[in-house]
C-alpha cells in the first residue's frame, strides 16, 4: 500500500515539475488518501494483533 502511496507522490511532484497543477494536485490528493487509509490499517492491526480486545484471556 505504501508503494502505491509513493507512486502517486513521483507522479505528483513530476505533473507538477512539468506544470500539469491539475494532475499533480489529483495525484497529491489520492497519496494523501491511500497513506490516511495505512495508518488506519496499521493502528486496526496493531491493535488487534496485540490481543487487546481477545475475549479469551
Amino acid at each position: 500500500m505504501l508503494r502505491w502511496v509513493l507512486i502517486f507522490l513521483i507522479i505528483a511532484l513530476l505533473a507538477g515539475l512539468f506544470g500539469f497543477t491539475g494532475i499533480a494536485a489529483d495525484s497529491a490528493y489520492i497519496a494523501r488518501v491511500i497513506f490516511y487509509i495505512f495508518l488506519v490499517l496499521l493502528v486496526l492491526s496493531l491493535l488487534f494483533g496485540r490481543g487487546i480486545w481477545r475475549s479469551d484471556k
